[in-house]
């Protein structure tokens, strides 16, 4: 009965998690900030967060990796998740939140072609089916529901290479596995607050918010999506093989 459960509470708390960064998209539109600094703030607002959280469940383990091959693929993770959110900010300035989400959410196919060539993991016929209709269906809303607008064909673009640079950040923490979530969450989001303040120093040197609600934005956007969604996310993928989490993450254009 527990092998049954536990694939189920696994995959709702990846939706949940997926729920939360459909959220993020909403937090760039409304921010003033130019999007490398919003990526910026995302992640150092969410740094103090993620390592109290990481002392009060870790203890003694807090911080500590088994290998220092964890902390490269952590680094490299960082890079892929700064290069994927730097994109894909930049992508919604120039198309609507809702196509630019479901380019970028197409990683999940780039995932499970990975995971069968790399890994070796099956993919059944019944996953094939319900990720066509799945898919299917979110292609649909975003059809319906999207409008035509300038530069949309370079938001396009820059939303595809955020899907490429996504796929290959959840590849990596799907295989950390052995290794505590929180600790994973911590390092990658520290990386790619450091990978994330490269293009922001160069993009703009207007980096403080001008107002509290901008403030309350960014604290939200970290709370939310960071701590919360990311932290759900890394939980969940290792514990999932790479098709059954990626219709999990089709929870993400749909919020958006």
């Amino acid at each position: 009965m527990s092998s049954q459960l536990n694939p189920a509470k696994n995959f709702f708390i990846l939706l949940l998690g997926a729920g939360l960064i459909g959220l993020a998209p909403l937090f760039v539109r409304w921010s003033e900030l130019s999007p490398s600094w919003i990526l910026f703030y995302r992640m150092f607002l969410a740094l103090p967060f993620l390592a109290l959280i990481n002392i009060y469940f870790n203890k003694k383990q807090a911080f500590k990796l088994q290998s220092s091959r964890s902390l490269l693929f952590a680094a490299i993770a960082g890079l892929a998740f700064a290069t994927d959110m730097s994109a894909w900010h930049w992508s919604i300035q120039f198309t609507s939140i809702a196509k630019s989400t479901i380019i970028v959410n197409t990683a999940p196919i780039y995932v499970v072609i990975l995971g069968v060539f790399l890994f070796k993991e099956s993919v059944s016929k019944q996953f094939l089916l319900s990720f066509a209709l799945t898919y299917t269906g979110v292609l649909g809303l975003v059809y319906f529901s999207n409008t035509i607008t300038e530069g949309a064909l370079l938001g396009d673009a820059l939303a595809l290479m955020a899907a490429f640079m996504y796929a290959t950040y959840l590849l990596i923490i799907s295989k950390l596995g052995k290794e505590s979530s929180i600790n994973i969450i911590f390092y990658t989001t520290l990386f790619t607050c450091l990978f994330g303040l490269i293009p922001a120093i160069i993009e703009s040197r207007d980096f403080l918010p001008s107002s509290k609600t901008e403030i309350y934005n960014l604290f939200a956007m970290a709370i939310l999506c960071q701590v919360g969604g990311q932290f759900f996310i890394t939980y969940s993928m290792p514990r999932l093989t790479a098709s059954f989490g990626s219709i999990g993450l089709l929870m993400q254009p749909i919020v958006a």
